[in-house]
């Protein structure tokens, strides 16, 4: 099964593991689980960061790798197609992080770790 990480659940994973619902813990830790971070995520994460709404203990490069070695957490690029998608989503939600998240794990067949209950509007499998 393929998991794609919302922001906070990233971020969760790697700094309050007890904020992950049993359901996301459950999931991510499945031997067969395949885990992915978009690029939207980092994009969203350096923009928080650039103007003082987050703050990590470890810099954000630190924090990737550390990651993508200890939960085998894979890079999702952002491709045209996604990106493209976005544009058929209903307007449940207006983040445009958040969209671009949903119109990606449904381009790739994903579910997605996300506590955000507006997500279940959509028709992609949302894990919490």
């Amino acid at each position: 099964m393929k998991y794609l990480l919302d922001t906070h659940t990233f971020l969760w994973l790697d700094i309050q593991p007890g904020k992950l619902s049993p359901a996301a813990k459950a999931a991510l830790s499945q031997p067969d689980a395949e885990r992915y971070l978009s690029v939207v995520s980092v994009w969203e994460i350096v923009i928080k960061l650039a103007i003082g709404k987050l703050a990590m203990k470890n810099p954000l490069p630190v924090v990737l790798n550390e990651q993508r070695q200890k939960n085998a957490l894979q890079i999702l690029p952002v491709a045209l197609e996604h990106v493209l998608a976005v544009e058929g989503l209903a307007p449940h939600h207006n983040d445009p992080f958040d969209r671009l998240l949903i119109a990606q794990a449904l381009s790739e067949g994903m579910s997605l770790v996300s506590a955000d209950p507006a997500l279940s509007a959509y028709p992609t499998p949302v894990v919490w």
